[in-house]
């Protein structure tokens, strides 16, 4: 067989090394002419794990999004829809840790669909995969961004109730934090990588010490029926409808959980680390999101209150009316806010190294600058810059219509599993054959529960985008865009990873 990297150059591959692709560190990814040579594996598992986590911080996500899905559901959507989404998510992660396990790739799901779609498919269905991706970690990074101007606008409302934020209040903060971490990303990140680790700590921390506090704080405490039986549907859906679309709150939760796979190449022994992170970010993830909602609804008091709160952020009127005091309230806010730190560097990392993976296998018009990494920096400087100016724009449509910007950042979560179900249809459609997900990799599921897996997060990706709220401009002119590219560029140029298998 042949593998066809970057550059379109074949290069030998003995049959025998298909079967053990996984038991070797980055032997897949040189083998594939992937270049993974160019920066040095320097992240070890626990690291690799803690940025995983950071940038899902399930939580935090909970936290931010749990008054608008009471009101998409009640604490049934919250709290049932939570346990619903982390079966489709861990199914989900399954399947990328199957794959990652042989294919330890900066390309993540676009690499595997690159690799296992027919020959004849396999350039068109792999560019659309990883522009998909690539599209959704820039919603993710607007999203983050955006929630960090609200948490640090909350703490001003907090002291000062008479102060009226504008539109380009959380402009000049949002351009303000995602410039920052641009210059963490190119000059600090590598030198101290265990920053990860701190923002782990920093999470979990925060964690047991807000929920601690609320719960033991707040007085009168809701009642069980409140809790885990309340319904309220204020969407004018049928409640059916009003349940699965209530879903992409709690769905939220796992916003970014392909992270550890483009960073494969800078992992020590990938084909392990990296599905031991993409699972425990999901086994971790649900017991801290579904924990803390649980505490939040016995701490409030006054629903009423929390949607109507001045502050922009309900969690924060939640945090109040839990402790009675504004000083904590403070605090909490502050922990969440250099969480949300933590969480948007991991981020600009992780979708840098997407870019940069996209632009070495020639994707976009300026592929040989964006593909560059810095000698000295060992960061691939151009695609963070890159991504940082779309970000940018990102934020001027914020100025221009919040409405518009809201649309461009929900559509995150429906492009991040349409991202993922392309390979799982393709392993599929291979019927899971030992030749793609060799019996030797190091973490293979169980047949039965492997074709499980695939066909939830396939149907999962369709039911994403018919119920969740799918904006109909935003998504239409990017995919133009993809598309003029597609024929400018990408459809002469673009070359994804293949292996071609023949005669043993």
């Amino acid at each position: 067989m042949s593998a066809t990297g970057d550059k379109g150059d074949a290069q030998s591959v003995n049959q025998s090394e298909v079967g053990s692709m996984a038991a070797v560190d980055l032997d897949v990814a040189e083998g594939l002419g992937l270049g993974s040579d160019q920066v040095p594996h320097d992240i070890n598992g626990f690291s690799i794990l803690s940025l995983g986590f950071n940038i899902c911080n399930s939580w935090v996500g909970m936290a931010s999004s749990l008054a608008i899905g009471i009101t998409q559901g009640g604490t049934v959507t919250v709290l049932y829809g939570a346990i619903l989404t982390t079966i489709v998510y861990l199914a989900t992660a399954a399947t990328l840790a199957e794959l990652s396990a042989v294919y330890p790739t900066a390309g993540g799901q676009y690499h595997f669909t690159s690799l296992l779609a027919p020959a004849r498919f396999s350039k068109g269905l792999s560019y659309a995969c990883g522009v998909i991706a690539a599209f959704s970690w820039v919603s993710l990074s607007a999203a983050v961004a955006i929630l960090n101007a609200q948490w640090i606008i909350a703490v001003a409302v907090i002291w000062n109730p008479g102060y009226l934020p504008h539109t380009w209040h959380y402009f000049l903060i949002y351009q303000m934090l995602s410039f920052v971490l641009l210059l963490s990303n190119i000059f600090v990140v590598k030198r101290a990588p265990w920053m990860h680790d701190i923002g782990f700590y920093l999470t979990l921390t925060s964690f047991f010490v807000i929920l601690v506090t609320c719960v033991s704080r707040s007085d009168p405490k809701q009642s069980n029926e409140f809790v885990w039986t309340t319904w309220i549907n204020a969407t004018g859906w049928p409640d059916g409808i009003c349940f699965l679309t209530g879903l992409v709150n709690p769905a939220f939760m796992y916003a970014g959980l392909d992270a550890a796979l483009h960073l494969a190449e800078e992992c020590t022994r990938p084909e392990r680390t990296v599905p031991k992170a993409v699972m425990s970010s999901v086994v971790i993830g649900f017991v801290t999101a579904f924990s803390f909602a649980v505490a939040m609804l016995y701490s409030l008091s006054d629903f009423d209150a929390v949607l109507a709160t001045a502050t922009g952020m309900p969690i924060v009127e939640i945090f109040l009316q839990a402790t009675r005091s504004k000083a904590a309230t403070t605090a909490f806010a502050i922990m969440s806010l250099c969480i949300g730190f933590f969480c948007l560097n991991a981020i600009q990392q992780t979708s840098s190294r997407l870019t940069w993976a996209l632009a070495r296998d020639n994707a976009f018009s300026f592929s040989h600058v964006i593909s560059r990494i810095h000698p000295t920096l060992h960061v691939p400087v151009w695609a963070l810059l890159a991504n940082y100016v779309v970000i940018f724009c990102c934020g001027c449509i914020y100025m221009a219509s919040t409405t518009a910007f809201n649309a461009l950042v929900g559509i995150g979560i429906i492009l991040q599993q349409a991202s993922f179900a392309f390979p799982a249809a393709l392993l599929l459609y291979n019927h899971r054959s030992t030749k793609f997900l060799p019996t030797t990799a190091p973490f293979r599921l169980p047949t039965l529960i492997g074709w499980t897996a695939n066909i939830l997060v396939v149907i999962s990706s369709i039911f994403w985008t018919i119920f969740f709220h799918f904006p109909v401009t935003l998504p239409v002119k990017s995919s133009n865009m993809s598309v003029i590219n597609w024929f400018i560029h990408a459809g002469k140029h673009y070359r994804g990873p293949r292996i071609e298998f023949g005669a043993a």
